[in-house]
């Protein structure tokens, strides 16, 4: 018989945790057979490890996990993969965003020979600030990193234990592990559900990491950010030419002098920003390869309780 891992990043999610619990208990556990539920804390200051260990007294089939600080999420989902013991995995959201009968759906397609299955957004139940942001980096991925992409993004997906091996292997930091499922190929399907607003706890989303998540996934799986650089260079010698031969040609016909020393600064100006966020660009690379070259772990597993052991300390790289 199989058995299915949900694996859950948490981050002060203290407000929360109990409900997804119950949530997931009342609809799916009693229908899914063999299981087990993953709770990778990733670094909460709140209660969110003693509400874990709430929800493990409970519940046999809970497996926990500490990491030793703040990795982000990418870590933390790698973390629980890599001590799950499912012949397949669901990642799954503490914010109660996603209902969980979901998972129900993508372990069925799983069965049928599935090896990839994404939660796909058809509708979202938040501002339109967030929806157009939202939906503006998926299409940026679609076009330039992913073109398998969904067009609504995904939050959740399930993958099978050779999905799961591939990215252990990978190992890469600073990265996206949506898109290393995409990138690995194997038999996707998809299953659709509409998202809801956060109604309790506040998402600690903040705008930095999203804009580390654009700027991880544009680094680690495309090479538009290198060719923007080589266009605008090329752009910027043309337009040069032009406007170095209009210049001449003006003074050579109807003698208009050559000054315009406002002009010359805004040239100057606009020249020394391109080539600092050029230099910024190759910086992003330089940061990358530096910190991949150190090898240092994705993250640091400081305690880990399996089902039907008492938690203790430990260290697992």
């Amino acid at each position: 018989m199989s058995k299915l891992s949900i694996v859950v990043p948490v981050y002060y999610n203290e407000d929360t945790l109990m409900d997804l619990y119950e949530d997931m208990q009342a609809k799916i556990l009693d229908r899914l057979g063999d299981y087990e539920i993953v709770f990778v804390d990733d670094g909460s200051k709140d209660r969110s490890w003693e509400i874990m260990n709430r929800i493990r007294e409970r519940d046999c089939h809970v497996r926990l996990v500490k990491l030793s600080r703040n990795f982000g999420e990418h870590a933390a989902l790698l973390a629980g993969l890599s001590v799950c013991a499912g012949d397949c995995a669901v990642t799954k959201q503490a914010d109660l965003q996603e209902d969980s009968e979901l998972i129900l759906e993508m372990y069925d397609s799983w069965k049928k020979g599935n090896k990839v299955v994404l939660a796909v957004r058809r509708s979202r139940d938040e501002s339109r600030v967030k929806i157009f942001f939202a939906n503006l980096y998926y299409a940026l991925v679609r076009k330039f990193v992913n073109k398998n992409m969904p067009a609504g993004g995904c939050d959740c997906y399930l993958i099978d234990r050779k999905v799961i091996e591939v990215l252990e292997r990978l190992d890469e930091k600073n990265s996206s592990l949506t898109l290393q499922v995409l990138w690995a190929g194997f038999q996707t399907d998809m299953v659709y559900f509409d998202r809801r607003d956060r109604e309790k706890g506040k998402s600690k989303w903040t705008f930095a990491k999203k804009f580390k998540l654009v700027m991880d996934s544009m680094m680690s799986f495309s090479y538009v950010p290198i060719r923007f650089m080589s266009l605008v260079g090329v752009l910027f010698n043309i337009g040069a030419v032009i406007l170095f031969i209009s210049v001449l040609v003006e003074y050579f016909t109807k003698g208009t002098p050559i000054a315009g020393w406002s002009s010359l600064m805004c040239v100057v100006l606009c020249s020394s920003g391109l080539i600092l966020l050029m230099l910024g660009i190759l910086g992003e690379y330089l940061w990358r390869t530096l910190d991949a070259a150190r090898t240092r772990p994705p993250f640091i597993i400081d305690e880990e309780a399996a089902p039907g052991e008492k938690p203790g300390s430990g260290m697992k790289l």
